[in-house]
């Protein structure tokens, strides 16, 4: 018996340092606790596995029935903590939805205010404007918290996902304690503790077809945080569709990308850069590839930054241009993107 407690201890560890989420983990010990159950009812009595094993089944189906109530007892006390937090992670004074700035908050954006390029009327359009942020993971996460601490007034995020352990690497906006949790009412828990004079609107699901367009619709500006290539084009989709602008990051271990989509102005949409997804093994995920933890937060900030300037009408927004970050030389270049004629999206730079 000795033999399999150090055999699961070992599946763990090293688990643990390839850090393999821990659900998997978990699913490899059930498989070797299958295993050994199997071979209680197969071999004979006095078999020496059986003997190095425990020589009876009995405690093995007590173990077993043991964990299954353990496991049992933590899955219902997680979805009672998910069912708690939207309330949790939800009011908001009413100002907020207002639009009207709240006592304290002219202080709050004194620094904001001074900013020639923003003033007291960009800080009025930033609280009076509704951002959506596609993902709360590694790009999501630095977005969600440098928007709400901005002012924006009213800030939606979608994501299906839950926090992993292995998230916490990069994902500012979860902690330890919000393992199991589902990461946009994390991100919601986070912006309202930063500023409780935003609206904060966390869509627990998938983004998919039928609801992208209806729901970009509802605000002024999206983010995509993203991580896979499907849901880029699908974000581009939709807002080219509606006609707002798309502020779009990516990562790849030391690299970082960003650009402002807006085929509403004249600027060429994702789709025209990249009309087509890149063969499988091409550009691997990024738990694949690994990342360099501060990354995200570098490439994230910037998205921040590009959506406040063009709710606030200040600056020069990276429409036409992709801004890359080489973290591991220290060096940033910038690319002009063009229109394509032939994209089925935008048509080459017009609303569909």
């Amino acid at each position: 018996m000795l033999l399999v407690f150090l055999v699961a201890g070992v599946i763990w560890g090293l688990g643990a340092l390839l850090q393999t989420p821990r659900r998997h983990r978990w699913i490899m010990l059930a498989g070797l606790y299958l295993v050994v159950l199997l071979e209680h009812f197969v071999l004979p009595d006095g078999h020496p596995i059986r003997d190095a094993t425990g020589e009876s089944p009995a405690l093995w189906l007590l173990i077993g029935g043991f964990a299954l109530l353990a496991a049992i007892y933590s899955r219902g006390i997680r979805w009672l903590k998910t069912r708690a937090q939207p309330t949790a992670a939800s009011p908001v004074p009413e100002p907020a939805r207002a639009g009207s700035f709240a006592e304290g908050e002219l202080e709050r954006y004194a620094r904001h205010i001074v900013l020639r390029e923003i003033g007291g009327p960009g800080q009025k359009r930033l609280r009076q404007s509704s951002v959506l942020v596609i993902g709360a993971g590694g790009l999501g996460s630095p977005a969600l918290l440098y928007l709400a601490a901005s002012g924006v007034g009213t800030i939606g995020v979608i994501d299906g996902d839950t926090v992993d352990d292995s998230n916490l690497q990069r994902q500012i906006s979860h902690r330890e304690e919000d393992i199991g949790t589902p990461k946009v009412f994390s991100a919601a828990r986070a912006m309202t503790a930063r500023n409780p004079f935003i609206a904060v609107k966390p869509y627990h699901r998938r983004l998919t077809e039928d609801i992208a367009e209806e729901l970009f619709s509802e605000y002024d500006l999206v983010l995509d945080g993203t991580d896979n290539f499907d849901t880029r084009y699908l974000c581009n989709r939709a807002a080219a569709a509606v006609g707002v602008p798309l502020v779009s990051g990516a990562l790849s271990q030391w690299e970082g990308q960003i650009s402002v989509f807006d085929p509403a102005t004249g600027a060429p949409c994702y789709e025209c850069v990249f009309p087509k997804a890149p063969a499988p093994g091409l550009a691997p995920s990024c738990a694949e590839a690994g990342v360099l933890s501060p990354l995200p937060g570098v490439v994230g900030a910037m998205m921040a930054v590009e959506a406040v300037k063009l709710i606030a009408q200040a600056g020069d927004p990276l429409r036409g241009r992709m801004l890359i970050y080489d973290a591991l030389y220290g060096e940033t270049r910038q690319i002009t993107l063009k229109p394509r004629p032939s994209c089925p999206v935008c048509k080459g730079g017009g609303r569909v």
